[in-house]
């Protein structure tokens, strides 16, 4: 925690933990109030959800196309340089952009014998678990993030045979750039391809942790809101 830098004149930990903590607990005391102020906030982050459970199955298909081209470089007796790493970076992106959609959609392995026991003791316990899944969530999603730093400050490549072209370097390049550096940086890109950094198939898990962390917030807040988990899976018979 001592390594957390302020942003915008304030701690880094208050943004993370103080201020969702304090939106649940207007949450809890407004109730019905909150939920019409939170209603627009809410359908925004559901439709976000679902763009990332799309990605989630766009990386799936691209798991399926490799698989084949694998295939199909066998049979025709040429090499597919990287594949097995594309593929193992796609199964990742599959993974993290689809841990929020999960969650939302009930997918996930939730315990839920204690919260049984009666109604009183349910939305108690489930609003204990919500928050200590939310605060856990918040530290992976922010030392993930950190990860990336890292990563890209020892300038890590991978050790396989994956190659990515400079310019979607560049183009990544340029969300953590001012955009009066984009043009010199367009200028020194070239049309290489370069062994891959980490940092790039890191990226998806930095995403997916925040949308996990989000949605748990997310639905923390619709819990003590509403008074009912939001949080409903399919029933198997």
């Amino acid at each position: 925690m001592r390594d957390w830098q302020p942003f915008l004149w304030l701690p880094l930990w208050v943004w993370l933990f103080v201020f969702p903590t304090l939106l649940a607990l207007f949450c809890f005391w407004q109730g019905p109030k909150a939920a019409v102020i939170l209603s627009p906030v809410w359908r925004v982050l559901d439709r976000v959800y679902k763009v990332a459970g799309a990605l989630a199955a766009g990386f799936m298909v691209l798991i399926l196309m490799l698989i084949i081209g694998q295939m199909i470089a066998r049979w025709s007796s040429l090499t597919f340089p990287g594949s097995t790493e594309y593929a193992g970076y796609a199964m990742a992106a599959t993974s993290f952009f689809a841990l929020a959609y999960t969650l939302t959609q009930g997918g996930h392995i939730r315990v839920s014998v204690l919260l049984n026991l009666n109604e009183h003791t349910k939305f108690w316990l489930d609003a204990a678990a919500m928050f200590v899944a939310a605060v856990t969530a918040t530290y992976f999603a922010r030392y993930a993030i950190k990860t990336n730093i890292v990563s890209e400050m020892l300038n890590d490549r991978t050790q396989g045979q994956d190659f990515v072209p400079e310019w979607l370097l560049t183009f990544f390049a340029m969300f953590a750039n001012a955009p009066s550096k984009w043009a010199e940086m367009w200028a020194q890109t070239g049309s290489e391809w370069v062994y891959t950094p980490v940092w790039l198939p890191q990226l998806p898990m930095s995403i997916g942790t925040v949308l996990l962390a989000i949605a748990i917030w997310d639905y923390l807040t619709r819990l003590l809101a509403l008074r009912e988990s939001q949080i409903h899976g399919d029933v198997l018979e």
